[in-house]
């Protein structure tokens, strides 16, 4: 774009836009066609090898199948790879489905069966590892174990981690982990960081991930996957997506890359009232603790507390509480709000209240999955008093009076990183 990436607002407007006066439109085109005419016979069928093997169609050949490729898509793909720093990015049909292209694209066709995850993950990414499906063992460990388990298993192909973690908000130390793993590639899920608040290719890491139908499209209403990267891995991706049959429907590809243009505004608006939230739920009797990522407090790979501003350039909207009252207060909260909808994802305009281990995290093993008495906010767009007053009444035992203090403090004066993860159940 030639927009240097601290102009993050404008690059965000214009990527994957640069074409649009010579079309002679002002919003990108949405391509709607399963199937492409073809010019002829062999320039068709060069194209069709072209995007069979990973690569882009040829000029004078054609898109010939949506499987393979479509503008559209296209378009949302290089406005991500902008805003990653990324020279690609391809895009699935779910944030499982880049996941599982990504785990096929390194581990498949040859004798490197194994992958090494660092807890806490999604939990979809974490029981999709245990299961087995795809036919690769996983070691699962802490940020600060990386190096132990890849000794352990010189077979080893992929690292994944997930910075801030899902859903107790950790934070892992991207370059230590890069670090350990020395050769072998390390993605990083980024779903709730997003690129307005890290990078982490500039940290080292090979593929970046997200669950685009999060802060991405940022609206509740698209589903998506997407993966950043170099050119060599994004053929590699495009070519299982070809085979899997993984794509991303045109539509969605259009919404998401809509919603690129306001992610900044949205997610610093956003976290903005999440750190006050997360301030003033710090003192509330009826919470026993809040996990909301302290970047000065960070545990680092090696296992030391340090600072990791270096690393992200702020918070982030997603808070979780562990409460007083363990599953029943936890049950009684998620059923009480009215401003916060009771439902699973995340990063939307609206805010949203969900329980982990009853369900993101309820197919993980026992020792990962999160204490009962966990539940996790993602603050949206309201204002930062209504959505305090929400979880004010929810929280109360009973609806005689208020129960924050009238001078919350901004700043959430707890080093919740430090003391390690929430306990398990």
């Amino acid at each position: 774009m030639g927009i240097p990436p601290e102009r993050f607002e404008t690059l965000a407007v214009h990527a994957g836009r640069a074409d649009l006066t010579e079309l002679g439109v002002h919003a990108p085109p949405i391509d709607l066609s399963s199937t492409s005419p073809l010019p002829d016979i062999e320039r068709g069928g060069d194209s069709y090898e072209s995007m069979a093997g990973g690569g882009r169609p040829l000029p004078d050949g054609g898109a010939v199948y949506q499987r393979l490729w479509n503008p559209t898509v296209a378009r949302f793909e290089s406005a991500l790879a902008d805003l990653e720093q990324a020279e690609a990015s391809v895009a699935f049909a779910s944030g499982m489905a880049a996941t599982t292209a990504a785990i096929l694209a390194t581990t498949g066709g040859g004798d490197r069966r194994h992958v090494v995850a660092v807890r806490p993950l999604y939990g979809g990414t974490d029981h999709l590892l245990a299961s087995g499906l795809l036919g690769v063992e996983a070691t699962f460990c802490g940020p600060a174990e990386v190096a132990d388990a890849l000794a352990a298993r010189p077979d080893t192909a992929l690292v994944i981690l997930e910075t801030p973690a899902n859903p107790t908000l950790d934070l892992v130390d991207i370059a230590g982990v890069v670090r350990q793993a020395g050769p072998v590639p390390v993605m990083v899920d980024n779903t709730f960081a997003t690129p307005v608040l890290q990078n982490p290719l500039t940290l080292g890491a090979a593929m970046v991930l997200h669950s685009a139908t999060k802060y991405l499209g940022g609206h509740g209403d698209v589903v998506g996957g997407v993966i950043a990267c170099d050119e060599t891995t994004a053929e590699a991706l495009r070519r299982v997506r070809a085979i899997t049959g993984a794509l991303m429907h045109p539509l969605a590809g259009y919404l998401l890359h809509r919603g690129l243009a306001t992610l900044p505004t949205r997610v610093r608006a956003q976290q903005e009232t999440a750190r006050e939230l997360a301030g003033r739920l710090a003192r509330h009797p009826a919470v026993e603790r809040v996990f909301y990522p302290d970047l000065d407090s960070a545990v680092l790979a090696d296992g030391r507390t340090g600072s990791l501003r270096h690393q992200m350039r702020g918070p982030g909207a997603m808070i979780s509480l562990a409460l007083q009252g363990g599953y029943d207060a936890a049950k009684r909260l998620t059923s009480s709000l009215s401003l916060f909808t009771h439902a699973v994802s995340l990063g939307g305009v609206d805010s949203l209240v969900q329980h982990p281990a009853a369900l993101t995290h309820r197919p993980v093993a026992p020792e990962a999955r999160p204490s009962a008495n966990v539940v996790r906010l993602s603050v949206g767009l309201e204002h930062v008093d209504d959505l305090a007053a929400d979880l004010e009444t929810a929280l109360a035992p009973d609806a005689t009076g208020p129960a924050f203090p009238e001078q919350a403090p901004t700043v959430l004066p707890l080093a919740a990183h430090a003391a390690g993860p929430a306990p398990v159940s």
